[in-house]
């Protein structure tokens, strides 16, 4: 592997060995939400930081790795991240928009096929390795001959620190879902870092997508996207990790093209005094590609993940997550647009596209609800 140089210059820059596991170098990364892990780095809004990535699995598939090395994945040590940030000024309540503004790949990134993981977890129950050559802005394996996929690099997570009062209704939703048997991932202070203290003992894993953002998995996280997240903690503490260099709708096996990455983030706070919609989970603003026009439009995606009304967590539930994905976009257009209920209602359902963004990061389905924004023929 070479190391990864992104030509982007930015206001500071986050480093770490990409070649290191985080577990061995905790260096400016954790692998746990937690609001008492300190920041490694202080910025102003307006300011730009160059994260450095390591892979989602930190560290454990190499160039010259076999299938055994699947079976010894230690899970425990996914995902880790860069961070976090805290972003001066920033408070609880206000919005926190972070634009991507590159992202950089490594020149070699993998996929693996873990055993019964995934949305066909109940056929395959043997280790498979992809590794990818990822020179040229296009991905090739002798894995999969005669196939060669576009390179469309993403962050997989972004996050801002989870409040003391989050973590334990996080936790407690979740080992609730955990009581009925389902496959849920609690806190673990093993292979974590920070390696002590409460973070290590409880904080909150990094697999599933929350409230506060964390492995949303979204493939239009890349660059030119807007990611809006609700400050919980001061100083916002972000944190970033999970590159892939392309990825489809889904993640259906788990595992995109894994990769190290650079990746330039800037920073922007709205206070809370100002902001006159506050969503309830992250919303991003995007230009991508449309079946409907031939030139890119820009959307505006509000998500939902896998929660009941009175805030019950549900098992990988998609019809849960796009209902409250719809939810967030009906208030959108109600709070930021001026539209009744019932206009935005019947908006959504003629112009906006429901996508199952990930189906696999357990507990949690993420549903996005993208709206087209040139449909509006007058500015708010």
């Amino acid at each position: 592997m070479t190391s990864v140089r992104s030509a982007v210059v930015a206001s500071h820059r986050l480093e770490i060995d990409p070649t290191r596991p985080l577990i061995d170098d905790p260096t400016n990364g954790h692998n746990r939400w937690h609001p008492a892990i300190p920041p490694a780095l202080e910025v102003e809004p307006g300011e730009s930081v160059l994260f450095q990535l390591r892979d989602g699995l930190d560290v454990q598939i190499r160039p010259d790795s076999t299938t055994d090395d699947v079976a010894e994945l230690d899970f425990n040590r996914g995902h880790p991240m860069t961070g976090p940030v805290y972003i001066r000024g920033a408070a609880p309540g206000d919005l926190l928009d972070v634009e991507i503004v590159d992202i950089t790949p490594a020149d070699w990134g993998y996929t693996i096929v873990i055993p019964n993981i995934g949305a066909l977890d109940y056929r395959f129950s043997e280790p498979f390795v992809v590794k990818w050559d990822l020179r040229g802005g296009v991905a090739r394996s002798a894995e999969m001959p005669g196939i060669a996929i576009p390179g469309e690099p993403l962050l997989g997570v972004i996050g801002v620190a989870p409040s003391p009062e989050r973590v334990r209704q996080f936790s407690e939703r979740e080992q609730a879902l955990l009581n009925t048997g389902a496959l849920v991932l609690p806190p673990d202070p093993r292979s974590a870092i920070p390696a002590a203290g409460a973070a290590a003992t409880d904080g909150l894993r990094t697999v599933p997508p929350r409230e506060n953002g964390g492995n949303m998995d979204a493939k239009q996280l890349r660059a030119g996207t807007r990611v809006t997240l609700v400050v919980e903690v001061p100083g916002a503490l972000v944190s970033v990790a999970d590159a892939h260099f392309a990825q489809g709708d889904g993640e259906s096996c788990g595992v995109a093209i894994e990769m190290a990455a650079e990746a330039t983030l800037r920073f922007s706070l709205r206070k809370a005094d100002r902001v006159v919609w506050r969503p309830t989970n992250p919303v991003f603003e995007y230009t991508g590609p449309s079946e409907k026009a031939p030139a890119r439009r820009r959307y505006i995606a509000t998500t939902g993940i896998s929660l009941d009304r009175d805030g019950s967590n549900h098992f990988l539930d998609v019809l849960m997550a796009a209902r409250n994905a719809l939810d967030e976009l009906v208030n959108y257009l109600v709070a930021e647009r001026g539209y009744t209920e019932e206009q935005a209602y019947v908006l959504v359902s003629v112009a906006a596209d429901l996508k199952i963004s990930s189906i696999v990061n357990i507990p949690n389905a993420l549903v996005s609800a993208a709206l087209p924004l040139d449909i509006f023929e007058t500015r708010s």
